[in-house]
């Protein structure tokens, strides 16, 4: 799948240490896309990495062709985030 990281996505994750692959997975089959603030989406999936699972989020503006992750980040507190169908 074709997307545009910013500089600011591309920072964090970095710093995160969130490989590109994740976000490249999460992107193609998010588990999940809640909807997030100013129209923007929150594509997360649940990932396993040194034995502990984690929820990463991107934050995605959608409507740009290709679509654009302005921000992505990893959490442990999945049931915080977790949406209910």
């Amino acid at each position: 799948m074709d997307f545009i990281l910013t500089d600011h996505a591309r920072k964090e994750a970095q710093r995160r240490q969130i490989p590109l692959e994740w976000m490249e997975a999460t992107l193609a089959r998010p588990e999940q896309i809640m909807p997030g603030l100013n129209n923007r989406k929150v594509y997360q999936s649940r990932i396993v990495a040194d034995g502990k699972t984690y929820l990463v989020r991107l934050i995605v503006e959608d409507w740009h062709q290709p679509p654009v992750v302005i921000t992505v980040y990893r959490t442990s507190k999945i049931e915080k985030y977790w949406g209910q169908p």
